[in-house]
């Protein structure tokens, strides 16, 4: 995946969504905005590709995680990129915001080694001219391991099952597959790439990786 021609208007967007039930919290749906940089020097703007979530059905908030489990601090992937990870919760509209550094990504939901329910981390693919960590998405493969440090120093270790691309406009019917709050634990990295179409769309695609968990403190 390559950064984009500077010539390009310097703003361009992406929006993927998530909509999922969030069980006991009766919550209808969680839709998840993630905001696409293309790697200039100026970040993407969301674009209007989806609705807002209705108010009767707010968005499940970072504390409605069970508690059982230990949080995330810095991930480090199997080709040796890494990146401290920064809890981030979903604001009234059902937007997730990604750190704009390659340094960091966004982590939200389940805990490591939780319950149930999906640990979802999430950062840029590229950042001013640089390709960032989660640029190894689109090559790792299943079997690989992610290890994941706690806040407390412990590691843990997650293998990957899957890898695929999602289109922006497929990942919705997908939600309740991948991003199911009551399933099984596990944990799912997601970036933008593929197809650079530009506008309002940005990159035309979704990384996802799915990986389950192999080793604890």
């Amino acid at each position: 995946m390559q950064d984009r021609n500077p010539e390009e208007p310097k703003k361009s967007s992406g929006r993927w969504w998530i909509v999922a039930v969030a069980g006991a919290f009766v919550v209808a749906a969680l839709v998840v905005t993630l905001l696409v940089f293309t790697g200039k020097d100026e970040a993407a703007v969301a674009n209007g590709t989806g609705a807002p979530v209705p108010a009767a059905n707010q968005p499940a908030s970072q504390s409605t995680r069970q508690d059982t489990g230990s949080d995330p601090a810095r991930l480090s992937l199997p080709g040796g990129g890494t990146a401290k990870l920064v809890q981030e919760d979903l604001d009234a509209a059902g937007a997730l915001k990604i750190p704009e550094g390659l340094d960091e990504a966004a982590w939200w939901g389940a805990r490591l080694g939780a319950d149930h329910g999906v640990a979802l981390l999430s950062g840029h693919v590229n950042w001013k001219g640089k390709k960032g960590p989660f640029n190894e998405l689109w090559q790792v493969k299943q079997g690989q391991e992610v290890k994941l440090t706690d806040a407390a120093g412990a590691s843990w270790v997650y293998r990957i099952d899957a890898t695929e691309t999602v289109h922006k406009s497929d990942l919705a019917g997908r939600s309740e597959q991948l991003f199911d709050p009551d399933g099984p634990h596990k944990l799912l990295l997601v970036t933008c790439g593929g197809e650079y179409v530009g506008g309002s769309e940005g990159y035309e695609d979704n990384r996802v990786v799915t990986a389950s968990l192999v080793s604890r403190p």
